[in-house]
């Protein structure tokens, strides 16, 4: 969202007609709309939320951009981007105030569940970064997965800038958040189910993954020469470090796709190994864009299995895109995975 102070923040990228009267009340509209429009169950941030060198108050900021969210009375997450920090507050105070807003289930970092550590029950401090965490979404009310994981979400700090062998760049999802993330992944696939009902919920097959992180992983230029879905606009700003991001997903086997930020004119979604790296094209009016070219903002709808006499897991999850135009006009509709 690129969020500075509200109707004092300019536009940037819209037609010189727009600019007079533009400002981040119309990305506050934009999330109202979108909101409105599709129903969702929940919303998910992937990164520069608010615009640090735009606001002299990154709390104020906060509530602000989150208002619309807060207001719906949805359950949302977020993750930090490499801007959101560069006001009055840093990445570990801004992912505390994110996962004490109203409707919030952000969560600062895991709980350790590390048997062989003395702080079992307090948060993890040995890991990277701040706004690592999983969600689980459970079966539908009522059914006979209701109390199994039916899908998964990941949401990961790819940091925002760093120095490696002198050289400025991007940062990166570390080893030790690549190492709570294979750990949590084994515990979901080695979920208990509902042992009442044996032959109709039991599944050999682990529920399906979504991640969320903001900076892009260093394969993702590759899409450049691959069939992709939406549109390759701009240079992919990713990390010199490659930590093996790529293939600690593949080796998991649960993660279907990954939402990105970042990159504000790329919208495309492209497979890297068997996994759909999705941007969402820019939303915020503040951040940069292309005059001419909609923001845009991506909707995921994951849909499930009708059983014989009971709701299952996770059949088949699809994306698209609506612009901020007149309809909100809907574009690259497309299915991401099916269970068969």
């Amino acid at each position: 969202m690129h969020y500075g102070t509200g109707t004092m923040t300019r536009c940037r990228d819209v037609l010189a007609s727009e600019f007079e009267f533009c400002s981040d009340l119309n990305t506050t509209r934009f999330l109202k709309r979108i909101i409105q429009a599709e129903n969702p169950h929940f919303i998910a941030f992937t990164g520069d939320n608010i615009f640090g060198s735009s606001t002299s108050d990154a709390a104020e900021s906060l509530f602000k951009a989150f208002g619309p969210a807060m207001d719906s009375g949805l359950p949302w997450a977020a993750v930090l981007g490499n801007h959101d920090q560069e006001s009055t507050m840093n990445r570990e105070e801004l992912m505390s105030l994110i996962s004490l807003m109203d409707y919030s289930v952000s969560q600062v970092n895991p709980l350790n569940d590390d048997l062989t550590n003395p702080t079992k029950g307090g948060v993890m401090t040995n890991i990277d970064g701040f706004g690592n965490y999983n969600l689980r979404v459970y079966g539908a009310p009522g059914s006979m997965l209701a109390n199994s994981t039916v899908l998964n979400l990941f949401f990961l700090d790819s940091g925002d800038r760093a120095v490696y062998q002198g050289i400025r760049t991007y940062g990166w999802i570390k080893d030790s958040q690549l190492n709570w993330l294979r750990r949590v992944s084994q515990e979901l696939q080695g979920q208990k189910q509902d042992l009442l009902h044996p032959t109709d919920a039991t599944s050999t097959t682990k529920p399906p993954s979504l991640a969320f992180f903001h900076i892009p992983v260093p394969e993702v230029p590759q899409l450049f020469h691959k069939e992709i879905v939406g549109q390759f606009q701009e240079a992919v700003a990713c990390s010199r470090v490659n930590s093996g991001v790529l293939q600690t997903l593949v080796s998991m086997g649960d993660v279907k796709a990954v939402f990105i930020g970042h990159d504000h004119t790329n919208d495309f979604c492209g497979n890297l190994d068997g996994i759909w790296f999705c941007y969402g094209g820019g939303f915020g009016y503040h951040g940069y864009g292309k005059v001419g070219w909609p923001r845009r903002a991506r909707i995921i709808l994951a849909e499930l299995e009708k059983g014989h006499k009971s709701w299952m897991g996770v059949q088949r999850i699809m994306t698209w895109k609506r612009l901020d135009d007149e309809k909100l006009t809907k574009i690259d509709e497309q299915i991401l995975w099916q269970s068969r």
